[in-house]
């Protein structure tokens, strides 16, 4: 009756229940997370493993180091959870089909890449493809890839918030930006925004650049 109302009072429960694994199911099929309160033995029985992970990729977490390695089991947390790839050893985080199965689904995932990975401007654009705002884990190297910053912010403004200082402040990259979503106008420099030139050319390509505009130009 406990593990029905509290699976994690398997925590309480003797060593041979924790062991029992039709006992520890029960628990499993209210909370995939009670994983973590069964025998080792338990967390490294690929097949119960499974049934844990297939609900809450997150009960990776307390799989066995042999289990959170094997790609069957991995690639069925990240089916569940995408973000369970934050525990999946490194060699899996390097493995470029592993991390495309997790951005594919959901970009946030990127922030659990190799750093080789998050380099990878196939694996980058996947992730932007989820959602735009993921380039905040990209290397440095592709945020400031004008490729990649002009793919961002087609679908999200924000994504130039991760963009370098030398580009917002790039009057010819911020055109191209603002005729790709004149929204991002909001990310221009300082300086570029105070550019009467620079404001006027946005508002030529959209009058929607009109509402980041100072209003000392907008008033000219």
């Amino acid at each position: 009756a406990a593990l029905n109302t509290n699976p994690l009072a398997l925590w309480y429960a003797s060593y041979d229940l924790k062991a029992d694994k039709e006992f520890v199911l029960a628990a499993l099929n209210t909370n995939p997370l009670a994983l973590q309160c069964a025998s080792d033995e338990l967390k490294a029985d690929k097949e119960f493993v499974l049934v844990a992970v297939n609900s809450d990729g997150y009960a990776l977490r307390y799989a066995s180091d042999e289990l959170k390695a094997d790609k069957e089991v991995v690639f069925a947390a990240l089916n569940s959870n995408p973000s369970a790839l934050e525990f999946a050893p490194d060699e899996l985080k390097a493995d470029k089909k592993v991390v495309l199965a997790a951005v594919n689904s959901d970009g946030y995932a990127l922030e659990f890449a190799s750093d080789e990975l998050k380099g990878n401007k196939e694996v980058v654009f996947a992730a932007l493809n989820s959602d735009p705002r993921t380039l905040e884990f990209a290397s440095d190297e592709l945020k400031a890839d004008r490729e990649v910053l002009y793919a961002a912010v087609r679908d999200n403004k924000h994504a130039l918030e991760f963009a370098p200082n030398e580009l917002t402040g790039d009057k010819d990259f911020m055109l191209t930006a603002v005729n790709i979503n004149p929204l991002a106008l909001a990310y221009a420099s300082g300086e570029l925004k105070a550019d009467k030139e620079y404001v006027f050319a946005t508002l030529n390509i959209n009058k929607r650049a009109l509402e980041f505009a100072p209003n000392e130009l907008t008033g000219d």
